[in-house]
């Protein structure tokens, strides 16, 4: 177990990372995790300690958002392939969730990327040239 002043200490620099656009992404949020390592705070107190700072402070958390987006993105491909339809609705989802931290072609390259990693095809009736044009 920490100590308070530890715990406290680290609180105020998790707050810190998202004191300035109230959005803590991928790099920042591994810097917390490191320095709460370096504190002798495990990994999954700290994502624990990052997740009630954000609820408290209205922060954004970057993975959170992208699990969102690619939640929407599983529940279309039951055939293997999304549509133009469901790559727009995770668009959605993920341009409000970020509070607008993340540029539009940003957030459909990282879907795009997603679609990737994953093996989901882009489909639909109406072909896939909304997907090769991101």
């Amino acid at each position: 177990m920490i100590s308070k002043s530890i715990r406290d200490q680290f609180v105020e620099f998790i707050t810190l990372q998202g004191f300035d656009d109230k959005y803590i992404d991928r790099k920042e949020e591994k810097r917390i995790l490191e320095v709460g390592v370096k504190n002798d705070i495990s990994v999954t107190e700290s994502l624990a300690l990052i997740q009630e700072i954000a609820k408290d402070k209205g922060l954004v958390i970057e993975r959170d958002v992208e699990d969102k987006a690619k939640a929407v993105l599983e529940s279309g491909t039951a055939d293997g392939k999304i549509t133009k339809k469901e790559f727009e609705e995770a668009f959605n989802v993920f341009k409000v969730a970020c509070k607008g931290k993340v540029p539009d072609q940003e957030i459909k390259q990282r879907l795009k990327q997603m679609m990737e990693t994953n093996g989901w095809k882009a489909g639909g009736m109406f072909g896939i040239k909304w997907y090769t044009s991101i």
